[in-house]
């Protein structure tokens, strides 16, 4: 059992650690608990690389970090993973500009859109929050493999219990779209990436891990109208009667308790809540994962439609 848990903060999270010379990479940093994660990890003497799809948003979260810590090593970086041609561009950049990648974070997201398309026309949802990330996860493999901790963090959700990825449809080709039900596909393909990860790079020494943040109002909601909002606090409480909103630091620990806690050294393909390894548990509302989400034969098959997506063999 973790010494953290549900409340527990980043700050908290990485007391007494020292990340002096460790290089983080984390997607989704000019804002909420990529910002926040990459603050907290920065404060701490690592060297912290925020990607974003504007310039002007990672400036801003820079500045910010360095208000808080004016030594602070934080550089920056383009990704709109929305394109798969920007993807390859980010990674291509990456490459001649770092030397490695302890911990890469894809923490970047998107939820409850309205019906968009990604440039290759996958359904944004699933196209950005699993596909965009595994390219860019296998532009940046050569990195992790120099880095020493070879950690990969993916930012899943408790929004993966609405339904598994379905993998017949998962661009909505057939089916009629609702939002809520392709954030939890993509969401549930997050994990299934962590595990088919684990299952293919564990004997390089490189691990994947899925987290779960807990409810932060971020604005990973900007999609969502108010009613939508109203109605997503309303299921929430419904199915956790005891349901609290997390602070962003209290958000942001499980992912830097997943990158960096000795108690998961060597112990990738798990899903993580409130700062420990979840159960699994296909009945309650409120803890565990579902099995579907760490299901070894539904991962097999989404990784290979993946690499059917974007076109390239996983090296």
């Amino acid at each position: 059992m973790s010494e953290f848990g549900w409340g527990s903060t980043t700050d908290e999270v990485l007391e007494g650690k020292d990340l002096t010379g460790k290089t983080v990479f984390v997607t989704g940093g000019n804002s909420g608990l990529g910002q926040e994660t990459g603050r907290a990890m920065a404060a701490k003497g690592a060297h912290v690389v925020l990607s974003g799809r504007s310039q002007g948003k990672l400036d801003e979260a820079v500045a910010a970090i360095k208000a808080d810590h004016p030594e602070a090593n934080v550089e920056t970086i383009i990704c709109d993973l929305s394109s798969l041609e920007a993807v390859r561009s980010c990674g291509a950049e990456a490459r001649e500009r770092f030397e490695k990648i302890d911990i890469l974070i894809n923490n970047a997201g998107v939820m409850a859109c309205p019906l968009t398309q990604t440039t290759e026309g996958f359904e944004m949802q699933f196209g950005t929050n699993h596909v965009g990330h595994f390219e860019l996860t296998r532009q940046l493999m050569p990195l992790v493999e120099a880095g020493s901790d070879k950690r990969i963090v993916n930012l899943s959700s408790r929004g993966h219990f609405i339904a598994p990825a379905n993998l017949d449809d998962p661009n909505f080709e057939n089916a009629a779209y609702e939002p809520w039900l392709s954030y939890g596909q993509s969401k549930t393909a997050n994990v299934l990436f962590s595990v088919g990860l684990e299952d293919r790079f564990a004997a390089k020494g490189i691990h994947a891990y899925a987290v779960h943040p807990g409810g932060i109002d971020t604005n990973l909601g900007r999609h969502l109208s108010e009613e939508q909002a109203e109605a997503l606090v309303q299921r929430v409480t419904t199915s956790d009667p005891s349901f609290e909103w997390k602070s962003i630091p209290q958000g942001a620990a499980t992912s830097v308790w997943a990158a960096t806690a000795e108690d998961v050294e060597g112990k990738g393909g798990v899903y993580c809540e409130d700062c420990g390894v979840a159960q699994i548990d296909d009945e309650s509302s409120n803890k565990g994962v579902r099995s579907y989400a760490l299901d070894k034969a539904s991962a097999d098959r989404l990784w290979v439609i993946s690499e059917e997506m974007v076109g390239e063999k996983f090296a």
